[in-house]
This record gives structure tokens, C-alpha cells and sequence, in this order.
């Protein structure tokens, strides 16, 4: 099998089609922001997003830049910072469809699709609002104890997940380091798409060091550099978050005053800064 092929941003971009099943991490776990802003400035359209298990600032840009139509996730937050503005107003006026899960729910359903089941049985939802409100889960009866009910969740087999990690080899492999859930979304989806900060000349696998902490190339499609990928996130011990630079956003995606679909003038704003100075001031 050939290694997965080294290219742009923008051709990173472009093979994330409309309408796909998007996988993406958490803030914590490596979001890949420069792809995400080649995505919306693609105009990417009609996505299903799904957060693992939660998403922030990310999600909160795809939705402002009208690229998702279903949002899949236990939250959207930005954390310290408040509340996700252009979230917030897509529930207020219902203008995307909104899948409510929990973190478990998410992950279980996840390794179904790891492991090529079409659904996985969970604990914990019965008696739920958030069971009460999603129709494709259902309650079923062990078939190996009678009265004793248990839900029934689809698998999610992701089209693509996207995630951003420190260094990939030439041979495609990716330095993933403790973030097992990034290996989990690779393993589920049907192709992976990331983002790295450097590629480096030695093969990954073959670093008794580090070898256990490597996705094998052969669940990777593509592979962008992309130096402070994560940006204005935080990555890793390699830099924190922009403080600065998520306070902008969050007074260019408030200022317009909530009504609906005025989100996308501040993450165009947002957007233009980011090339013109908002990151050589972080």
C-alpha cells in the first residue's frame, strides 16, 4: 500500500466533500483550526459533525460559516471564555439539526464502528431527557437476562475524521501520543485526514519509544503541514491557547446581535484577521 500523500491545506480541504459524516476531537485532544479554516473558506456545505465528544471553537466556526447542517455532541462551549456565540444561536432559531449525546453514548458508538458492528449496547441512558429525544436509539431487552432492558445505539462510522498531532513520518505514519481518541475516530472512520507541525525522516513504527503511540499510515489519507496547526487553540506542550485572540473572536461573533445567521459576519471577520495579524500578534 502507498503512503498516504503529503499535500496543502487547501487539498486537505477539498477532499472533505459536502454532506460528509465529520469526525473532529476535542479542544484538548488536537483540533486541526488552519484546516478548519481552509474548510470554510472552501465553503464547505451540509456537514455532519460529529464532536468527540465535545467541541468549542471549532464547531462554533463551522456553524457561524453556515457549513454544518447536524451537530452530533455531549457540548459546544468555549470553556472559560463562555458560552459558544454562534451555537447558541443556531439552537435559538433551529437552524441546524442538534443529535444530543453524552460522552459515553459518542465513544461506544464509535467503537461499534471500530469494530464493524452495527450497533452497541450501553448503560446509564435509560429514564434520560437526552434518550427521550433521540429516536434512532432504541431500548431493547437482553437477550441474556430477562428484565433487564438496555439501549441500543447505531454505529457512527465517521466518512472522515480530521485531527491535528505533532509529526508524521514520510511513510505516513502520525505521532498521536496519548490522545487515544484520535487512534479511536481514525480506526471508525473510513479515511483520516490530519494536520502535523513538522514531518520528520525516520519511520515512527520502528521508534521502540515511541511506536506504541503511532496511527499506522495505512488508516491515513492525507497529510498537511501545517506549523501551529491548531492555532488559536492550544496544542499539546507546544503552545497555549490565544487568549487575545479568543476574546476577538468572541466580540466579532457577538456584535451583530444574535439574529439569525449573523454569526458569519463575525467569523468572516474573524477569518480576514487571521491572515492579517491576529496570529503574528499571539
Amino acid at each position: 500500500m502507498s503512503a498516504p500523500s503529503l499535500t496543502s491545506l487547501e487539498s486537505l480541504a477539498a477532499a472533505i466533500p459536502d454532506g460528509v459524516l465529520l469526525a473532529v476531537p476535542k479542544d484538548s485532544s488536537g483540533v486541526a483550526m488552519a484546516a478548519t479554516r481552509a474548510l470554510i473558506r472552501r465553503g464547505a456545505r451540509n456537514l455532519h459533525l460529529v464532536c468527540v465528544p465535545t467541541s468549542g471553537l471549532q464547531a462554533d466556526l463551522l456553524i457561524g460559516a453556515g457549513a454544518v447542517a447536524t451537530i452530533e455532541t455531549s457540548a459546544v462551549t468555549l470553556g472559560e471564555f463562555g458560552a459558544a456565540p454562534c451555537f447558541i444561536e443556531a439552537i435559538r432559531h433551529a437552524s441546524i439539526n442538534i443529535l444530543d449525546a453524552t460522552c459515553p453514548a459518542i465513544y461506544a458508538a464509535l467503537q461499534a464502528g471500530e469494530k464493524g458492528l452495527p450497533f452497541i449496547a450501553l448503560r446509564g441512558l435509560i429514564g434520560t431527557d437526552v434518550l427521550r429525544h433521540r429516536n434512532d436509539w432504541k431500548v431493547i431487552d437482553n437477550p441474556f437476562a430477562a428484565g433487564d432492558p438496555i439501549v441500543a445505539l447505531p454505529a457512527i462510522r465517521p466518512d472522515v475524521a480530521l485531527f491535528h498531532a505533532r509529526y508524521a513520518d514520510r511513510e505516513g505514519n502520525v505521532f498521536i501520543g496519548r490522545e487515544r481518541e484520535v487512534l479511536l475516530m481514525a480506526h471508525a472512520a473510513r479515511t483520516t485526514l490530519v494536520t502535523v507541525e513538522e514531518i520528520v525522516d525516520y519511520n515512527l513504527l520502528e521508534d521502540s519509544a515511541r511506536g506504541g503511540a503511532v496511527l499506522p499510515a495505512i488508516y491515513v489519507g492525507a497529510i498537511a503541514v501545517a506549523k501551529r496547526g491548531a492555532w488559536p487553540l492550544a496544542f499539546a506542550d507546544n503552545y497555549a491557547i490565544d487568549d487575545a485572540a479568543i476574546h476577538r473572536y468572541l466580540a466579532l461573533a457577538r456584535s451583530t446581535g444574535g439574529t439569525l445567521g449573523s454569526g458569519a459576519e463575525g467569523v468572516a471577520q474573524f477569518l480576514a484577521e487571521w491572515d492579517g495579524g491576529v496570529q503574528a500578534a499571539a
